[in-house]
């Protein structure tokens, strides 16, 4: 298992960049980080989205649906500039790890 702080690193890099496409709710980037092979509780994956937000790379806006509100997280420009450097440092370091000799 990954040491926390270099896992809860790529699990923001993916939110970033499916927020950056679209707005993104709890339960669904829950499924989507699972089929990449991240296991998330709502204890972990619910505090990371509100500390983004507060960050402000994330901004939160409510919709009713199916009768409850659901919170939606989109990228701000601050987060997509995040995911652009965040691009850039990781085709380097790739290029870098996976390099054979």
């Amino acid at each position: 298992m990954f040491d926390r702080e270099f896992f809860l690193g790529f699990v923001k890099i993916h939110i970033l960049y499916h927020a950056a496409k679209e707005p993104v709710f709890g339960v669904e980037i829950t499924h989507e980080l699972a089929r990449h092979g991240y296991s998330l509780s709502p204890g972990t994956l619910y505090p990371t989205l509100h500390r983004m937000e507060k960050e402000g790379y994330l901004a939160g806006s409510s919709k009713v649906v199916n009768g409850r509100v659901r919170k939606y997280y989109r990228a701000t420009a601050k987060g997509k500039q995040v995911l652009e450097q965040s691009r850039n440092s990781i085709r380097e370091l790739v290029a870098e790890v996976l390099e054979e000799k």
